[in-house]
């Protein structure tokens, strides 16, 4: 047993015993670490992120954060609809991203086309 073997070990018992959590409708201004501080009150946060534009690196006004099940259910009635920086946040748990189709740009077929 290797070192990765440990690594996956510990990491596949951490996201067994996680909740992931969706924030939405953040403030601009909402760091990862201010959202981290804050869903602290509540219990211990494994990880906090919050989404960026990646042109701009402007906040998305959402974010991700990751709790143990207990302190995750804790912060969802602690904060959904509350004030959080300004701001009425929406907190749930999050699901899976959904099938999207590929988004088209137009038809490359197209010989209509002038320079």
């Amino acid at each position: 047993m290797g070192r990765s073997d440990d690594n996956y070990s510990y990491q596949a018992i951490k996201s067994y015993m996680a909740k992931k959590l969706y924030v939405g409708n953040l403030s601009y201004g909402t760091t990862s670490e201010s959202l981290k501080a804050g869903f602290e009150k509540a219990g211990s946060v494994i990880k906090a992120d919050v989404l960026t534009d990646k042109m701009t690196g402007r906040s998305r006004g959402f974010g991700f954060v990751e709790m143990e099940d207990a302190d995750a259910d804790k912060a969802v009635a602690m904060f959904d609809g509350k004030d959080f920086e300004g701001r009425a946040i929406k907190v749930n748990e999050a699901r899976p991203m959904e099938e999207r189709p590929r988004r088209s740009f137009g038809d490359r077929n197209d010989t209509r086309r002038s320079f």
